[in-house]
C-alpha cells in the first residue's frame, strides 16, 4: 500500500534556451563619429582614418539586435581587438 503512494519523480524540465540558442544575432559595439556626414560616407577608402569621439577607457554599448544589453570596453587579446563586458544594462 505504501508504495502505491509514492509520488511518481517529475521528468526532467527542458531548458527553454535550448530551442533558440542556434538563432543568429547581430552583436554590435558602438563607437560614436560625432558629425559624420554623408560626404564623409562617399570618401570612405581603404587606409582613411575616421576620426571618433570616443576616448580609451571609456565604456561603449554593446548591443544585440539593436537592443543594448551591456557596457563594454575595447581590449586587444591574442593581437586581436576585443570587448570586455563592465556592465550589464
Amino acid at each position: 500500500m505504501a508504495a502505491a503512494a509514492q509520488a511518481k519523480p517529475e521528468p526532467p524540465v527542458p531548458d527553454p534556451w535550448t530551442r533558440v540558442e542556434a538563432l543568429p544575432c547581430l552583436l554590435s559595439a558602438e563607437v560614436p563619429v560625432p558629425g559624420f556626414t554623408v560626404a564623409h560616407l562617399v570618401s570612405l577608402a581603404p587606409g582613411r582614418l575616421v576620426n571618433t569621439n570616443w576616448t580609451v577607457g571609456e565604456d561603449v554599448p554593446l548591443r544585440v539586435n539593436a537592443e543594448l544589453i551591456a557596457w563594454s570596453e575595447f581590449e586587444i587579446v591574442n593581437n586581436h581587438l576585443a570587448v570586455r563586458l563592465t556592465e550589464l544594462a
